[in-house]
């Protein structure tokens, strides 16, 4: 992989990480493919696995220990928390940001990654119920504990960002984001001022990206695939974007990693960053 590198939680990380949340958890054959799809992940170059809670409800987090534990050096895993499962709940899930709840969540999370520190932990949903400076208090007080090493968001907007810093340092923001989904352009500016890691989720639009002429045709001049000038798009967009598309398929990983060695012209970026323009934003 290419030397684009970022300070992220403590490690210096290339900026394509992978997300595991596709990968297969049952005990079957594919659960073996995910166990080997990860450590290929780590072979290729890629520092940085993202997980969570809600993913399987801890299963995924499993698997990521099973597949990597012990961890090699310079291996960032990253986790979120913060969504409760509720069989009795029409969504089968809610957000639960108290105290108790966050504590029993990083307890549970230690334990099935096998650390005694989660290096990164992110709060995957603000729960509008509670003040956001007492749930990021809670993991800063977690962090002063030494359960937690750093602390990161997900999909909130620059002002939740900026009411969270003024209790607690924030390491990064996990948003939905791509090259057709610019909602979130002012979190990447004010994360970019801030030098705070965004991690955008759903990088590349399943089904849109190749349907897009623009992309289609600077895909063509680069002789690369339509997914890989999207990530080459998104690495340049900002310093601090760190992608982190997720596979089930090894030669998609093999894909993705290859788009950080694309090297976009200034006239290619241009072209490509009009995009939001062109259809309203």
């Amino acid at each position: 992989m290419t030397t684009l590198t970022l300070d992220l939680a403590g490690s210096r990380v290339h900026r394509l990480g992978f997300g595991a949340m596709r990968l297969a958890t049952e005990p079957d054959d594919a659960r073996f493919a995910s166990i080997e799809l990860l450590r290929r992940a780590v072979e290729l170059g890629v520092t940085l696995i993202d997980t969570a809670h809600l993913y399987g409800w801890g299963a995924n987090e499993e698997l990521v220990a099973e597949a990597l534990h012990p961890y090699p050096e310079g291996l960032l895993v990253a986790t979120k928390l913060g969504v409760e499962r509720r069989r009795d709940h029409p969504d089968g899930a809610v957000y639960n940001g108290s105290e108790r709840f966050l504590r029993r969540q990083v307890d549970d999370a230690l334990r099935r990654l096998r650390v005694d520190r989660i290096a990164l932990m992110q709060l995957h949903r603000i729960d509008p119920a509670i003040p956001l400076a007492d749930q990021v208090g809670v993991l800063g007080d977690l962090r002063d504990e030494g359960k937690i090493g750093h602390i990161g968001l997900s999909e909130v907007s620059a002002a939740q960002l900026a009411e969270a810093r003024e209790t607690v340092d924030i390491a990064s923001v996990q948003n939905r984001y791509n090259i057709l989904d610019r909602e979130y352009d002012p979190v990447v500016d004010a994360c970019e001022q801030a030098g705070i890691a965004f991690l955008p989720w759903r990088p590349v639009v399943a089904g849109t990206a190749g349907a897009t002429a623009v992309i289609a045709a600077v895909a063509r001049e680069l002789d690369a695939t339509a997914t890989q000038v999207v990530l080459a798009w998104l690495l340049r967009r900002s310093r601090v974007v760190v992608p982190i598309p997720g596979t089930a398929s090894p030669g998609h990983l093999i894909e993705n990693l290859a788009a950080a060695r694309l090297e976009l012209t200034d006239h290619q970026y241009e072209r490509l960053d009009r995009i939001a323009a062109s259809k309203g934003r």
